[in-house]
């Protein structure tokens, strides 16, 4: 169930205006209290935390993001506001300056796009509307083009069947028609995997994958990655991953700490969008890849508030 594996859980004895008076002292007191701060932006729902933005407001007369963004600066500013902002104004955030200025950040659009619920993309493209006064579908047609595009522009319609009755052998049909449509003939039909993978149900779409290795003696994932290339290959897979809950899905989530530094802007992203959903599947996932805790690897990799706060979204050492 949604939440279920999550780090970032709703407070059972929550009380808005005690959290309100804290955060006021907190801030307004001379020499913000970080500690605070972090206390109650990671252990909070989404819902609770809108709740103490409204009576902050209503209170104060002030903004509780922009206070933030007052008394803090750099990224742990970035990732405070983050966990006080709603997801669905994070995600428009995110995909907003993924397409600001020369160049597309693909890697967002596909990470966002590729993982969210048809609630969550009607959600995010509302409030995308209100910021830009277009809609998602508008500014993407002037971004994107080609079969990746097309696959883009699918997702973000928010129309993915929900039903969750699986058919097996509709299933069986749509394995048989990838099947045809890449390992099996010469050059490989782009539209036919854009329209099952984009369109269908996530109950149906597990079931396809499994009666695809049936019949090709692969996965779906290997023949995409044989068959493809590109940001159509990138978008393909994510939605492959994350239709077999894959954590560290096509975004790297698990390897955001590995390499040449740390991708600080991802990293935020992450934490923050997967703390409430899914971080102790990531936690799990990243052990398995490196031998090593997510928690240990942040210790070692980002130090101060920031490193204080990624913890505690991280929720654990194991």
């Amino acid at each position: 169930a949604p939440g279920e594996r999550g780090t970032i859980k709703a407070k059972p004895d929550f009380n808005v205006s005690e959290d309100v008076a804290a955060l006021r002292k907190a801030i307004d007191g001379i020499g913000t209290t970080e500690k605070t701060l972090i206390d109650i932006l990671t252990h909070r729902s989404s819902s609770q935390k809108q709740a103490i933005s409204k009576a902050y407001e209503e209170t104060t007369k002030r903004i509780l993001v922009n206070d933030l963004k007052g008394d803090t600066s750099g990224k742990f500013e970035k990732l405070l506001v983050a966990l006080a902002r709603s997801p669905a104004l994070n995600d428009a955030k995110w995909l907003i300056k993924a397409m600001k200025g020369a160049g597309t950040d693909t890697n967002i659009l596909i990470e966002i796009l590729a993982s969210r619920t048809n609630k969550q993309i009607k959600e995010l493209s509302a409030v995308y509307a209100e910021q830009t006064k277009k809609t998602l579908v508008q500014n993407l047609k002037t971004e994107v083009s080609g079969d990746f595009g097309k696959a883009i522009l699918l997702l973000a319609e928010g129309a993915r069947d929900e039903s969750t009755n699986v058919n097996a052998d509709k299933a069986k049909e749509d394995a048989k028609a990838l099947y045809q449509a890449g390992e099996k003939r010469l050059g490989t039909d782009e539209s036919k995997f854009i329209e099952i993978l984009c369109k269908r149900s996530i109950p149906h779409l597990r079931q396809t994958i499994l009666e695809y290795k049936n019949i090709s003696g692969k996965t779906l994932q290997k023949s995409i990655e044989k068959e493809m290339s590109g940001k159509l290959e990138d978008l393909l897979v994510a939605v492959v991953k994350c239709v077999m809950s894959t954590p560290h899905e096509g975004m790297n989530r698990s390897t955001l700490l590995s390499g040449a530094g740390t991708d600080e802007n991802t990293l935020t992203r992450v934490m923050v969008s997967r703390g409430e959903i899914d971080m102790l599947d990531i936690r799990a996932e990243f052990k398995k890849l490196y031998q090593r805790s997510l928690y240990k690897e942040i210790s070692s990799d980002v130090s101060g508030n920031y490193g204080d706060c990624l913890k505690m979204i991280c929720g654990g050492e194991d």
